[in-house]
């Protein structure tokens, strides 16, 4: 049942869907322009290509039950 329901959210990720799940958080996807980084060790300068990212935002129960314990 776990492994459907990890197939399923990853699907619409795929799509480019955000998935919520009610009481837990909100995985979402980000666009990231290109941009200018830094090597940190030899501080070279050097671009940064455009990608997705996905992120994660937790719910306020969530939050609150971490906090609680």
């Amino acid at each position: 049942m776990v492994e459907s329901i990890l197939r399923h959210m990853s699907e619409a990720l795929e799509r480019g869907e955000n998935v919520k799940i009610s009481g837990f958080g909100t995985f979402l996807l980000r666009d990231k322009g290109e941009r200018i980084g830094r090597n940190p060790k030899t501080g070279v300068e050097v671009p940064i290509t455009p990608r997705r990212v996905m992120t994660f935002r937790a719910s306020q129960m969530l939050k609150d039950r971490i906090a609680g314990s």
